[in-house]
C-alpha cells in the first residue's frame, strides 16, 4: 500500500468533509459551549480544575468526531453507488481505511482548538508545552475505541439507524464516564460505573499527562478491553457487510 495512495484518498475525503462542514461545526460547538456554560463560571479560577476540565472537553470533542463522524460517515458512504465500486478496485480497503482515520484525526484536532482557546483566555488553566503536547497525544489515543465503535456502527447499520445509535452510544458513555462532572469529586454513581467505560480510562490518561492526576488501574484495563472488543466488532461488521453485498 503506497503512501501516495493513502494521501490521495485522505485529500479527497477531507475535501468532501469540508464541503459539508456541519459535522466539524457540531463537534467543536458542544464542547466549547459546555466550557463557556459550566467550566468558565464554576471552575475557571481554579488552575487544576480548569486544566482537568479542559482535558475532559477535549476528549468530549474527539469522541464526537470519532464515534458520530465515522459511524454516520461510513453508513452514508455505504448508501452511495461509489462505495461498492471502490471496494472492487485492486488497491484493497486498507488505503481507504487509513485515509478515513487520518481525515477523522485531522477533524479531531480542529475540533479541540476552540476548547483550547477558551481555556487559554477565559480560565486559569495552566500547562507546560511538553504536557500540552502529551495531552493532545493522549486525547488522540483515547479516541481509538470510539473510532472503532464508529466503524462498527457504520458498517453494521444503514444511515437512518446509524444516526440515532451513535447518539445513544455517545452521550451515556460521555456522561457516565465523568466528562461532564467534577473531575475530582464525581457523583457516586459515576464513580462506581465510570471505570468500566472507555471514556473514563481515556480521560484519566489525559488528566495524568497534563496534571499528574493518579489513574485508576481498572479504568485503564477496561479502556484496553473496550479497544480490543471494538476492533473485533469493527472487523466483523466490515466482513459481514462485504459478504452480504458481494456474495
Amino acid at each position: 500500500m503506497s503512501r501516495s495512495l493513502i494521501l490521495t484518498h485522505t485529500k479527497y475525503q477531507f475535501i468532501e468533509q469540508i464541503r459539508v462542514p456541519i459535522a466539524l461545526v457540531a463537534s467543536a460547538f458542544f464542547p466549547a459551549a459546555a466550557m463557556l456554560a459550566f467550566i468558565v463560571p464554576y471552575a475557571g479560577d481554579n488552575p487544576v480544575a480548569a486544566t482537568m476540565s479542559t482535558g475532559s472537553m477535549m476528549l468530549f470533542a474527539v469522541m464526537s468526531s470519532a464515534l458520530m463522524g465515522l459511524g454516520i460517515g461510513v453508513a452514508e458512504d455505504r448508501a452511495q453507488p461509489w462505495d461498492p465500486y471502490t471496494r472492487t478496485l485492486p488497491a484493497g480497503p486498507l488505503a481507504r481505511f487509513a485515509a478515513r482515520l487520518l481525515t477523522n484525526m485531522t477533524i479531531m484536532l480542529l475540533a479541540i482548538i476552540p476548547v483550547l482557546l477558551i481555556a487559554a483566555f477565559l480560565t486559569a488553566a495552566t500547562v507546560t508545552p511538553p504536557r500540552l503536547i502529551a495531552g493532545i497525544g493522549a486525547v488522540l489515543l483515547g479516541s481509538v475505541p470510539f473510532a472503532l465503535l464508529g466503524l462498527f456502527v457504520g458498517y453494521l447499520l444503514p444511515i437512518k439507524a446509524a444516526i440515532p445509535v451513535t447518539q445513544l452510544l455517545f452521550f451515556p458513555i460521555a456522561i457516565l464516564g465523568g466528562l461532564l462532572s467534577d473531575p475530582t469529586s464525581p457523583p457516586s454513581f459515576i464513580a462506581a460505573i465510570g471505570p468500566f467505560l472507555p471514556s473514563r480510562g481515556a480521560v484519566e490518561m489525559v488528566w495524568s499527562v497534563t496534571t499528574g492526576f493518579g489513574t485508576n488501574p481498572v479504568a485503564l484495563i477496561m479502556f484496553v478491553v473496550w479497544t480490543v472488543g471494538a476492533a473485533a466488532a469493527a472487523v466483523w461488521a466490515y466482513r459481514r457487510d462485504e459478504g452480504r453485498r458481494y456474495t
